[in-house]
């Protein structure tokens, strides 16, 4: 029996991909010598925004700075859960400056900003399940920072080991798909993971949607849902055939261009959970 699911409407930040490129290679997917389209990527990402409106969800806009690519990669600035906002200290020396501009957007926005001091690179490895922290580390964000987050939110933090360069962010492998009480459930690919998180994953989440690596490899897991509708990359067919199976309605937006650095829909993508 398919399963009726609510949505619940989202507040979320976006950057507009206006000096987008791949300049330098931070992960398995950059090239600097291939060419990204920027026309297509912004037609792209308009109609990212635009399948938001379309569903009901509230969408606010950073101002890009020249000379960061990646600030279009929203997601990795901060995790915001309950108005309270715990921001990004990038890995990579190229991207540290992306903080700032962030920041400044949460400050004037009427938003206390807590500044890490452990590499932290936000919605990237750390996904709110409306219980506790999923956390992840092995490329970017540190054990230290996970710390750290749960310090300063007073959550529990659920540490996860991930070990294939090519999901070097936790929300390349895993995303929520019903986050509230008592109707939490995920989506992951089990082998971008160590053993023993695996077991942990299957542990609380024994219903879960498991992904093949096709799945993952065409970014299905960089999804974002409402509980009800998930926006995903449209090659990944097998995993919304499985989400469409328990009762989510796909929503398909090629982000393809953005692959080219390594990122899709939820990287494009900052929840604001006041």
């Amino acid at each position: 029996m398919t399963v009726s699911r609510v949505p619940s409407l989202r507040r979320f930040l976006v950057c507009e991909p206006r000096h987008f490129a791949v300049q330098y290679a931070i992960n398995p997917w950059m090239c600097p010598d291939s060419p990204v389209d920027v026309d297509l990527a912004h037609e792209q990402w308009q109609a990212l925004i635009r399948a938001y409106r379309a569903h009901g969800h509230t969408v606010d806009t950073v101002e890009p700075a020249p000379g960061l690519p990646d600030m279009v990669f929203a997601a990795n600035s901060a995790v915001v859960v309950d108005g309270r906002v715990f921001g990004s200290l990038f890995h990579a020396p190229e991207r540290r400056p992306e903080s700032g501009h962030y920041d400044t957007w949460f400050k004037t926005a009427g938003f206390d900003v807590h500044r890490p001091e452990s590499v932290c690179e936000g919605e990237g490895d750390l996904v709110w399940t409306g219980r506790y922290m999923l956390a992840g580390t092995g490329f970017r964000t540190t054990r230290e920072a996970h710390r750290e987050v749960q310090e300063f939110f007073g959550h529990p933090v659920v540490s996860l080991t991930l070990v294939d360069p090519h999901f070097y962010h936790l929300d390349t492998a895993l995303f929520v798909l019903d986050g509230r009480p008592g109707h939490g459930n995920i989506a992951y690919y089990p082998e971008a993971f160590s053993p023993g998180s695996r077991e942990v994953l299957a542990r609380l989440y024994p219903d879960a949607v498991l992904a093949t690596r096709d799945d993952a490899m065409t970014f299905g897991l960089n999804s974002v849902s409402d509980g009800r509708n998930v926006f995903i990359a449209p090659r990944a067919e097998a995993l919304a055939g499985r989400l469409a199976d328990r009762g989510y309605v796909p929503v398909p937006v090629d982000l393809s261009e953005f692959q080219k650095a390594g990122g899709g829909i939820k990287c494009c993508t900052q929840e604001i959970r006041s």
